[in-house]
């Protein structure tokens, strides 16, 4: 697959790095990696006094002392001989936005972040980049193994969007001999009960329509007629349902889409998938956007 010829890599200094760059290793070959850029962007490019502690010879200014910190730590890893790798360091009052300027400038076409599940830190920086970036995002979380998938959830919609991101997963489950699990949460109307119908019975109208629907998207899309797992919305947050859901089924990926309706809103996630990301720390998620479709938009974010 060559899908990602370029990606960009953010670390954060922590015990996390060691971890993500384990798991993007794995991925370097599938993907189709050739270029790897490992960044670190803070607000303060201060060296944290505990590595200070440990490497006191580090005298340079902030940027060019973290990078050799990256640099050597990368030494300790088997890359491809033929991977080209490149470190920088940023500074910059808005991290987010630095960083994603700098997807832009490098022209990247994924994005590798990890997401801790017990050691410190917010998480915040991975969500807002999973949120806005204007490529696709791929997020490995802490405790997971390294490998790859070979179960991948798919959340979906039948809606056209969802066609993007079922060619996109074809793709990989062919690649890898994955299977592909889609999932479909469905609404039961509030005012059911005047049909004179229980909510059981209700629930199995609205899913037995869902059903419907994901075949009609199966034959208007000329998709694999594979099974759909249908969920019933009983007002938990989707996010959780769909993760709940993810870990009943055995999946070991999440496959998502950008929001996809217009060629601006293509950056940016939508509410169910937002939730998604705000709630998984413990299944790696691959977000993907086309990358021709955002980068409009993005540009008139940011003003480059």
């Amino acid at each position: 697959m060559k899908h990602f010829s370029k990606v960009m890599i953010g670390l954060d200094l922590s015990e996390m790095d060691d971890i993500l760059i384990k798991k993007t290793i794995v991925y370097l070959e599938f993907l189709g990696i050739d270029k790897c850029y490992f960044v670190h962007v803070a607000k303060d490019l201060a060296i944290p006094q505990e590595i200070l502690d440990n490497h006191p010879e580090l005298l340079a200014p902030g940027d060019e002392s973290i990078e050799a910190i990256i640099t050597e730590k990368l030494k300790e890893y088997h890359f491809p001989p033929s991977m080209d790798i490149e470190v920088f360091a940023e500074e910059g009052a808005h991290p987010l936005d630095t960083f994603l300027r700098w997807a832009k400038i490098k022209d990247v076409d994924l994005i590798i972040m990890g997401r801790k599940e017990t050691l410190e830190g917010s998480g915040s920086l991975a969500k807002g980049i999973a949120k806005k970036a204007p490529c696709s995002i791929l997020m490995l979380q802490e405790k997971r193994p390294p490998g790859l998938p070979k179960r991948i959830m798919i959340p979906s919609d039948f809606s056209a969007h969802t066609d993007m991101i079922y060619d996109f997963g074809e793709r990989i489950s062919e690649e890898l001999n994955a299977e592909l699990v889609p999932v479909h949460i469905y609404d039961v109307p509030h005012g059911y009960s005047k049909t004179g119908k229980t909510l059981e019975e209700f629930s199995e109208i609205m899913k037995n329509n869902a059903k419907e629907d994901f075949k009609n998207f199966i034959t208007k899309f000329n998709h694999k007629n594979i099974e759909c797992h249908f969920v019933q919305n009983t007002g938990e947050d989707k996010g959780k349902t769909l993760l709940d859901e993810a870990l009943k089924l055995d999946a070991d990926m999440i496959l998502l889409g950008s929001r996809g309706k217009t060629k601006s809103a293509a950056i940016l996630l939508g509410s169910v998938a937002e939730k998604l990301v705000n709630v998984n720390n413990l299944l790696p998620m691959l977000i993907f956007k086309k990358k021709g479709e955002t980068i409009g938009f993005f540009e008139a974010l940011f003003k480059i």
